[in-house]
């Protein structure tokens, strides 16, 4: 059996310092693909790399600057992009502000790959057919997207509740997608992983806790079982059937928030993300 399911492909993978990013990163190269990685920090980065055989990305996703020279590097390293794992994210105190000054659920999980989405859309139109998969969570049914309050300065923001609604951002920015870029070949997917007991909540003391007590294993999965849906949408490719999508795992049409399908937030999210960080809406 040919295991090179994804030879002359090129993948860009976010997050890919550890955990199902890195995971899918190297299953990804050992099929076959070129397979470029992104993380902020370079120490676990670098192993990553090493295995898939490129040079490492640093890059942190609360700062957007890092954000627009990564797209840059990978514009020098890449004539075309077929796959864009969106993955990059996690789930962050709210009292918190970025670099840029936003909330960090907001920014990170939604914003910085809105702006690498865009900086990267002359590599994905230019592979002709391009998949962009956004790694969101079951997590979404508990958000609430406020247009007016995207960075919580009008309401009381609750960490789950602020995490929840970055995934349903990813949503919400993946159906956008499929409504404005059609003619440009690119198909963009949504998907829960499952709740893959890696590093996730590293940067939450109270998610932090939970993963790092023993109930962590009865309420998770393998990371490899985490990665493997990222795996298989990756090999899927750009399949019309599935654009503008939400997968739970290997499920298609996963439980959505009631807003995931709402016209005017979908509208609304893409034009207010588009001013915040400086491209056409």
């Amino acid at each position: 059996m040919n295991d090179q399911t994804m030879a002359g492909r090129t993948v860009l993978v976010t997050g890919a310092s550890d955990g199902i990013g890195a995971e899918a990163a190297r299953v990804l190269a050992a099929r076959g693909a070129t397979v470029h990685v992104t993380g902020r920090s370079a120490d676990k980065l670098r192993p990553v790399a090493e295995a898939v055989g490129t040079e490492p990305l640093v890059a942190d996703f609360s700062r957007l600057d890092d954000v627009r020279r990564l797209a840059d590097q990978v514009g020098e390293r890449v004539g075309s992009l077929d796959v864009l794992l969106n993955n990059a994210g996690g789930t962050f105190a709210p009292s918190k502000r970025t670099h840029d000054g936003h909330e960090p659920n907001f920014q990170i999980n939604h914003l910085a790959p809105f702006l690498l989405t865009h900086l990267l859309r002359p590599r994905l139109q230019a592979a002709g057919s391009a998949l962009v998969v956004n790694t969101s969570s079951i997590a979404n049914l508990g958000g609430k997207v406020v247009l007016d309050d995207l960075d919580y300065e009008h309401r009381r923001a609750i960490e789950f509740r602020a995490y929840g609604t970055g995934k349903l951002m990813n949503i919400l920015f993946t159906r956008g997608l499929s409504q404005r870029w059609p003619g440009d070949g690119i198909v963009s997917v949504a998907v829960h992983p499952g709740p893959v007991g890696s590093s996730f909540g590293r940067d939450s003391w109270l998610v932090g806790l939970a993963y790092r007590t023993p109930l962590k294993r009865f309420a998770t999965i393998s990371v490899p079982d985490g990665a493997a849906p990222l795996v298989a949408l990756a090999e899927r490719g750009a399949d019309p059937e599935i654009d503008g999508r939400y997968f739970s795992r290997f499920d298609i049409d996963g439980r959505e928030n009631k807003q995931a399908h709402d016209p005017a937030l979908i509208q609304g999210l893409w034009e207010r993300s588009a001013a915040l960080v400086g491209v056409p809406a």
